[in-house]
């Protein structure tokens, strides 16, 4: 059985960031992922104020800032019959961008010491040591490893939070693609986030450069359609979007169909994140495991980004710098103590991400005017003025 200091399960934005920052400690980590390369599917990250601290702290800000322009202004336009009937102007006057995941996960995972990631490393089961009480993990292809500390970062299907005995996800009633357009002669578009919200159908497009524009399209309550490959996402997603301008259509038709993804939308509610034990042991979990939440606020990725700099630097304080990976020094105890200080500095600011993308969600979604308004009204005695607060948040030095 082999013996590793610190285990993070899932090689994505959350565990390339959680072992990144621990890197920066001087402590080593090994990131088990599942597949044979690191993986950089999916489309664009909204990444705003508080995810650019985050980053910073991490290193990799200023390389990501070369591949991504600054957003100015967000604009939301609810459409009824054909015809606009509210707009909402929002003016940005903090950092905020859009990256492409696989530039953010490039990123990280190049700022990694080699032999950090093992890949076609599939975790299969969960235990905890009889003798020493820490985890020991089994591995698809029969490896076992006995961890000091067990980070799972393993995503929305996580086997940690299962370990953990944390709750299931909710399902919101709705699906989401992204994709990505190439105008090769520019699009032309101003640099903005715009969103529409017309009958069960958001959609919103965000210029990553003047010639590439990543784009989504949300489904309030479809269910019916069954898709199967790359292209029949493509073909359900024209369907959803043939009531808009041929500007949205023709960004649809000439998408990179590679690139596209549908997923169900499904969070963790804020009763279990503000009730939830994130910790058995020695054993936590960060990012979606953590906190899955819809895309509403545009606050998943960087939220996964503060994850690991709070719980780098929580572990660091009780085991020290320049630990290396053998942690032989440390108790079940001391580590134990360092994941509550995590859980506790985390717990709040994820409790008010989470009411706030539930009920911004929840009243994009439902048709009845009574019932949306008794969301918005939520919104305004819960958040007041401050429905961007979120944005500033700092969530600290490593």
């Amino acid at each position: 059985m082999e013996e590793v200091g610190i285990v993070i399960v899932g090689g994505g934005i959350a565990g390339l960031a959680t072992s990144l920052a621990l890197h920066r400690k001087g402590i080593k980590s090994v990131v088990l992922e599942r597949a044979e390369k690191v993986r950089s599917e999916g489309a664009g990250i909204g990444t705003l104020t508080n995810g650019w601290r985050a980053l910073d702290q991490l290193g990799v800000s200023d390389r990501l800032r070369l591949t991504s322009n600054l957003i100015h202004k967000a604009r939301t336009m609810l459409i009824e019959d054909g015809k606009k009937k509210r707009e909402f102007v929002l003016n940005i006057k903090d950092e905020a961008r859009c990256l492409r995941r696989n530039d953010l996960v490039e990123a990280l995972a190049d700022a990694l010491p080699d032999g950090t990631i093992r890949f076609s490393s599939q975790i299969v089961s969960i235990q905890e040591d009889e003798t020493t009480s820490f985890p020991v993990v089994h591995l698809s292809n029969g490896n076992t490893i006995k961890a000091k500390v067990l980070i799972g970062c393993d995503g929305a299907n996580s086997i940690v939070s299962d370990y953990l005995r944390l709750g299931p996800k909710k399902a919101f009633a709705c699906r989401a693609v992204r994709g990505f357009t190439n105008y090769p002669n520019g699009h032309g578009f101003p640099h903005e986030l715009l969103r529409m919200k017309t009958g069960n159908v958001l959609v919103g497009r965000l210029p990553l450069s003047d010639n590439q524009v990543f784009w989504f399209v949300v489904h309030m309550q479809d269910s019916q359609y069954k898709v199967k490959d790359q292209e029949s996402i493509a073909k359900v997603t024209l369907k959803w979007v043939d009531k808009l301008s041929e500007d949205w259509k023709e960004m649809v038709k000439r998408c990179d169909v590679e690139a596209l993804t549908l997923t169900h939308l499904r969070y963790r509610s804020p009763l279990e994140i503000m009730f939830g034990k994130f910790r058995r042991g020695t054993v936590t979990v960060a990012g979606d495991a953590m906190h899955v939440m819809g895309p509403f606020l545009g606050q998943g990725g960087s939220a996964a980004l503060e994850d690991s700099v709070v719980l780098a630097r929580c572990l660091a304080r009780k085991m020290g710098p320049d630990h290396g990976d053998s942690l032989k020094d440390c108790s079940v105890k001391s580590i134990g103590e360092a994941i509550d200080e995590y859980v506790n500095e985390r717990r709040m600011r994820l409790v008010a991400l989470s009411t706030q993308t539930y009920l911004t969600g929840r009243s994009l979604q439902t048709q009845s005017t009574v019932v949306r308004l008794m969301f918005i009204v939520l919104l305004v005695l819960l958040f007041g003025r401050h429905q961007i607060r979120h944005t500033k948040y700092d969530c600290g030095r490593l």
